[in-house]
């Protein structure tokens, strides 16, 4: 499962205040507790303490969670206080009870425009993430034979779409998926992402071979960008094919960066003949070479994008991934067996090598059965 719609809500609980986001339940907790405080500080502590000053922070704490009727409940709670014949709180010349109903007042406004503000932000967050998974829906745990595993990030803030692109569906002879990566990257990619998985999911049911899938990939960016001879419309992607009847792979790379096959510890990248880019108008003609790979029980295939590959540390150097996922399966063999938590484990290294990522991130983890093998079967799914 993609985890960053999961990400990013984990984002908005911490910065709730700059985001403009609904708060924490903790943040209720401050305005009546305050004022509780208040009270019995005055009641055990001589008439002379004054604490009027500080009853006055309750409202506009109030404001910041809770709805206009709470905070007017709040609000004349301490009007009420500050007018109580005996009590204490707030002495002749040292309060000023009409500011601080005033203040309750612009309290009780400020909760109602924040409370409006929120739902309408709700209503275009939820309108907002439909679209996108409608575009890039969650990966599903497993399609066909094969097991999938996978990990997004957007490169544009809060987004769930960027310019990476992936999916998984079964065809008539067995499984296809692609991955790959846009022209560009966060949400103006989005229109062309969207253009290539239509494609993508028409092709894989007519198309006899990945080759053909590959073609009609690059003739739907060449269509989109004929109207503009500026457009300079492409893309890079890597096709691969789990047939039913045969324990292989066929990849088929157009200018993207090869899968890595996982066989225990060992981590090899696969040498796929490059193809050029899609959107060149080539792979309709020439169509990419095709890679044709045994595969044992077991294996694992890794699919992903420059974002991982082209991470640099702070002297610029590369982010070695093969050397350091074997690093990993070496010190922890059950990664095999989670390939969730490979992801995971690889995108935590990516990001402690490199300190921050700028570009849109898609690893994907596949965990093909063997041929006749039933779908439930395989590990970890």
């Amino acid at each position: 499962m993609i985890r960053a719609a999961a990400r990013r809500r984990d984002a908005e609980q911490r910065d709730w205040l700059l985001r403009g986001t609904p708060p924490p339940p903790w943040v209720r907790w401050p305005p009546p507790l305050l004022l509780l405080v208040i009270v019995l500080v005055q009641l055990v502590t001589p008439k002379t303490v004054d604490l009027s000053f500080l009853v006055a922070a309750v409202p506009p704490l109030a404001a910041l969670s809770y709805g206009p009727a709470a905070t007017a409940v709040l609000g004349g709670g301490v009007v009420m206080l500050l007018s109580l014949p005996g009590f204490g709180l707030g002495h002749p010349g040292s309060s000023d009870e009409l500011t601080i109903s005033f203040i309750a007042l612009l309290s009780v406004l400020f909760a109602w425009v924040r409370s409006r503000r929120e739902a309408q932000l709700v209503t275009v967050r939820t309108v907002a993430e439909a679209a996108q998974f409608a575009v890039l829906p969650p990966l599903p745990e497993r399609v066909g034979s094969v097991g999938c595993a996978g990990l997004y990030e957007a490169a544009q803030h809060e987004s769930l779409v960027g310019g990476d692109f992936f999916d998984v569906r079964r065809g008539p002879t067995g499984v296809r998926a692609v991955i790959g990566d846009v022209q560009g990257h966060g949400l103006a990619a989005v229109g062309t992402v969207a253009a290539l998985l239509g494609a993508f999911r028409e092709a894989v049911l007519d198309k006899p071979g990945i080759e053909g899938v590959a073609a009609r990939l690059d003739r739907r960016l060449v269509v989109d960008s004929a109207g503009d001879e500026h457009a300079e419309l492409f893309a890079t992607a890597v096709l691969l094919e789990f047939p039913d009847d045969a324990s292989v792979v066929r990849v088929v790379s157009c200018g993207h960066p090869p899968p890595l096959l996982l066989r225990g510890s060992e981590v090899t990248e696969l040498v796929v003949p490059a193809g050029a880019p899609l959107g060149l108008g080539i792979a309709g003609l020439a169509p990419p070479e095709q890679l044709t790979v045994p595969l044992l029980a077991g294996d694992l295939l890794l699919a992903l994008t420059d974002g991982v590959s082209e991470a640099r540390d702070a002297t610029g150097t590369f982010y070695p991934l093969p050397d350091r996922l074997a690093a990993m399966l070496k010190a922890d063999p059950s990664l095999l067996d989670t390939p969730q938590a490979l992801t995971e484990r690889v995108w935590s290294d990516v990001v402690g090598y490199a300190g921050s990522v700028r570009d849109d991130v898609t690893m994907m983890v596949f965990a093909p059965s063997a041929a006749g093998e039933g779908e439930g079967e395989s590990r970890g799914f």
